[in-house]
């Protein structure tokens, strides 16, 4: 963990996992968000683990298991509001066919475009 927090600039920030660093107002903005649709691509060659698209990934030292977004510390200690904003049920895990980011326009029609809309016209 050492080396991917000292090697890794971008996501450490992004999942405020530096406990030293840790900004309150990214976790609020985020915990803000009126809904947040997550879509793992099952033939997902990209991202690995493909359930990290979900907020899930490896247990520190262990490659061989995968945890679900709920059992990661990221999401236990509320690092950046994603326990919060899936307690109020606004967030949307799916799982879709297909390859990284190709979903189709059925999909997005399901799965995207109702949380694009604005309420009145629904």
């Amino acid at each position: 963990m050492k080396a991917y927090l000292e090697g890794c600039k971008f996501l450490p920030k992004l999942n405020n996992e530096n406990s030293s660093k840790r900004n309150a107002t990214y976790k609020e903005r985020f915990a803000s968000l009126q809904n947040l649709v997550l879509i793992m691509f099952e033939q997902d060659n990209v991202l690995v683990p493909r359930e990290t698209s979900l907020f899930g990934y490896y247990p520190d030292g262990s490659f061989n298991v995968i945890l679900p977004a709920e059992e990661t510390t990221l999401y236990k200690e509320d690092w950046i509001g994603l326990k919060t904003l899936n307690e109020a049920g606004k967030v949307k895990f799916i799982n879709l066919s297909g390859h990284h980011l190709q979903i189709s326009i059925s999909d997005m029609k399901k799965y995207i475009l109702p949380y694009l809309e604005d309420e009145s016209s629904r």
